[in-house]
């Protein structure tokens, strides 16, 4: 009863940090801003606009059925684990004068960023919905899947935070090389051109793209209302438990020599 009573007090406290840690971000990020937590629906549907407004007119991508709503469903999904990686990675270091002074679960850093990723992504969702009633798209039953894609999507995002926290503490570098990454992986996933224009080469190498199966998924339940199947639904588990495994246990590993880095 006694293990009970400090794990139930452990993980209360966990949870008051965590959730102090998301109501500080969103409070600094709309900071000072006179439309405050309206951008939140505003960023998605106006790089909505802009990404529409040139693929379409210089590589004339306008043929995909309801092609903004394509644009958006990708890179508001895409952005869940672009924004939690990159924010993640630097979270340890950045709060290296808290664990330097009280004994934290440093675990709760990382993590914070990716549920914060999250409540952007909710928000977001109000714009892809207005997209949805502008194209008179109406969301199948299919659209339930929803939860159980970003269960998968916030697993992926968290181990590769977890595994960049970590390896950015000893290796500085990591942060730079990160958003080089991030770039090609963005023009890598078929987010504003169409997969059918891949060489076959390519179409077997985005086989192995998580947010690919990813951004597809989204695509078909929310555009398409295709029902995923069990295959798919393995794929994309099986990339988010590898990646979250990894990232706990290299976490986990180095956690005790941060507090020598920081």
């Amino acid at each position: 009863m006694a293990m009970d009573a400090t794990t139930k007090k452990a993980f209360e406290r966990n949870w008051f940090t965590l959730t102090s840690l998301i109501s500080r971000d969103f409070k600094l990020k709309y900071r000072r801003s006179v439309l405050g937590v309206v951008w939140s629906v505003l960023n998605p549907l106006l790089m909505m606009c802009v990404l529409a407004a040139v693929f379409s007119f210089f590589l004339r991508f306008a043929e995909i059925e309801h092609y903004p709503l394509y644009l958006i469903l990708g890179n508001t999904l895409f952005g869940v684990m672009s924004d939690s990686t990159s924010t993640a990675m630097t979270s340890i270091i950045e709060s290296s004068s808290l664990i330097k002074k009280i004994r934290i679960e440093k675990m709760i850093f990382p993590l914070e960023k990716v549920l914060f990723a999250l409540v952007n992504f909710c928000l977001a969702l109000i714009a892809v919905a207005a997209v949805m009633i502008f194209f008179q798209v109406v969301p199948t039953l299919n659209i339930l899947f929803l939860p159980l894609l970003l269960v998968y999507v916030l697993l992926f995002s968290a181990g590769l935070s977890l595994l960049l926290s970590a390896l950015a503490v000893f290796f500085r570098d990591v942060c730079h090389l990160w958003s080089v990454v991030i770039t090609a992986w963005t023009y890598a996933t078929p987010l504003f051109y169409p997969v059918d224009i891949l060489p076959e080469w390519m179409m077997a190498v985005e086989q192995f793209n998580p947010m690919y199966h990813y951004v597809t998924y989204f695509r078909d339940i929310a555009l398409w209302g295709i029902n995923p199947g069990l295959q798919e639904n393995l794929i994309c588990f099986g990339f988010a438990a590898v990646t979250f495994a990894v990232g706990f246990l290299v976490f986990k590993k180095l956690q005790k020599r941060f507090i020598l880095y920081v």
